[in-house]
Protein backbone atom coordinates (compact mmCIF):
# COMPACT_ATOMS: atom_id res chain seq x y z
CA UNK A 1 0.00 0.00 0.00
CA UNK A 2 1.47 3.35 -1.01
CA UNK A 3 2.12 5.68 1.91
CA UNK A 4 1.03 8.80 0.02
CA UNK A 5 3.58 10.96 1.81
CA UNK A 6 2.32 14.47 2.59
CA UNK A 7 5.13 16.69 1.28
CA UNK A 8 8.00 16.99 -1.18
CA UNK A 9 11.17 15.62 0.40
CA UNK A 10 13.28 18.39 -1.14
CA UNK A 11 11.26 21.63 -0.83
CA UNK A 12 8.60 20.51 1.68
CA UNK A 13 5.72 21.60 -0.60
CA UNK A 14 2.40 20.12 0.50
CA UNK A 15 1.33 17.13 -1.60
CA UNK A 16 -2.13 16.09 -0.39
CA UNK A 17 -3.50 12.68 -1.43
CA UNK A 18 -5.38 14.25 -4.36
CA UNK A 19 -2.28 15.98 -5.75
CA UNK A 20 -1.42 15.28 -9.37
CA UNK A 21 1.87 17.12 -8.75
CA UNK A 22 3.38 14.29 -6.65
CA UNK A 23 6.12 12.15 -8.19
CA UNK A 24 7.54 8.96 -6.64
CA UNK A 25 10.38 6.53 -7.24
CA UNK A 26 10.04 2.78 -6.69
CA UNK A 27 10.92 3.27 -3.00
CA UNK A 28 8.14 5.87 -2.63
CA UNK A 29 10.55 8.76 -2.21
CA UNK A 30 8.19 11.64 -2.90
CA UNK A 31 8.88 14.93 -4.63
CA UNK A 32 6.82 17.65 -6.27
CA UNK A 33 6.93 17.65 -10.06
CA UNK A 34 9.17 20.75 -10.18
CA UNK A 35 11.80 19.26 -7.88
CA UNK A 36 11.64 15.82 -9.57
CA UNK A 37 11.91 17.14 -13.12
CA UNK A 38 13.82 20.44 -12.86
CA UNK A 39 15.90 20.36 -9.67
CA UNK A 40 16.69 16.63 -9.68
CA UNK A 41 16.63 16.07 -13.47
CA UNK A 42 14.34 13.04 -13.22
CA UNK A 43 16.67 11.08 -10.93
CA UNK A 44 15.91 10.19 -7.32
CA UNK A 45 18.72 11.47 -5.06
CA UNK A 46 18.11 8.62 -2.61
CA UNK A 47 18.30 5.60 -4.95
CA UNK A 48 19.23 6.81 -8.44
CA UNK A 49 15.97 5.57 -9.93
CA UNK A 50 13.49 7.48 -12.04
CA UNK A 51 10.14 9.02 -11.14
CA UNK A 52 6.54 8.41 -12.10
CA UNK A 53 3.42 10.33 -11.18
CA UNK A 54 2.01 9.13 -7.86
CA UNK A 55 -1.46 7.65 -8.25
CA UNK A 56 -4.40 9.27 -6.51
CA UNK A 57 -6.27 7.03 -4.05
CA UNK A 58 -10.07 7.27 -4.46
CA UNK A 59 -11.84 9.29 -1.78
CA UNK A 60 -15.09 7.37 -2.28
CA UNK A 61 -15.72 3.74 -1.40
CA UNK A 62 -16.57 2.58 -4.91
CA UNK A 63 -15.72 -1.06 -4.30
CA UNK A 64 -14.39 -3.28 -1.53
CA UNK A 65 -13.40 -0.59 1.00
CA UNK A 66 -10.42 0.40 -1.19
CA UNK A 67 -10.50 4.13 -0.54
CA UNK A 68 -8.80 6.93 1.35
CA UNK A 69 -11.15 6.66 4.33
CA UNK A 70 -10.08 3.08 5.01
CA UNK A 71 -6.45 3.55 3.95
CA UNK A 72 -5.51 7.14 4.82
CA UNK A 73 -2.44 8.94 3.56
CA UNK A 74 0.64 9.16 5.75
CA UNK A 75 1.05 12.19 7.98
CA UNK A 76 4.77 11.60 8.53
CA UNK A 77 6.84 14.28 6.80
CA UNK A 78 10.18 13.17 5.35
CA UNK A 79 11.89 16.50 4.74
CA UNK A 80 15.42 15.74 3.64
CA UNK A 81 16.57 18.17 0.96
CA UNK A 82 18.90 16.67 -1.60
CA UNK A 83 22.59 17.54 -1.48
CA UNK A 84 22.70 19.12 -4.92
CA UNK A 85 26.50 18.86 -5.24
CA UNK A 86 26.37 15.11 -4.52
CA UNK A 87 23.36 14.80 -6.82
CA UNK A 88 25.29 16.43 -9.67
CA UNK A 89 27.96 13.73 -9.28
CA UNK A 90 25.28 11.04 -9.32
CA UNK A 91 23.80 12.52 -12.50
CA UNK A 92 27.25 12.38 -14.13
CA UNK A 93 27.57 8.69 -13.23
CA UNK A 94 24.11 7.90 -14.59
CA UNK A 95 24.41 10.02 -17.74
CA UNK A 96 22.79 8.28 -20.72
CA UNK A 97 21.52 5.33 -18.64
CA UNK A 98 17.73 5.12 -18.75
CA UNK A 99 16.00 4.67 -15.36
CA UNK A 100 14.77 1.19 -16.32
CA UNK A 101 18.38 0.10 -16.97
CA UNK A 102 20.00 1.44 -13.79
Amino acid sequence: MLELRPTCEHCNKALPPSSTDAMICSFECTFCRHCAEVVLSGTCPNCGGGFVQRPVRPVNNWIGDNFLGKYPASTIIKYRPADLAAHALLLERLDNIAPEQR
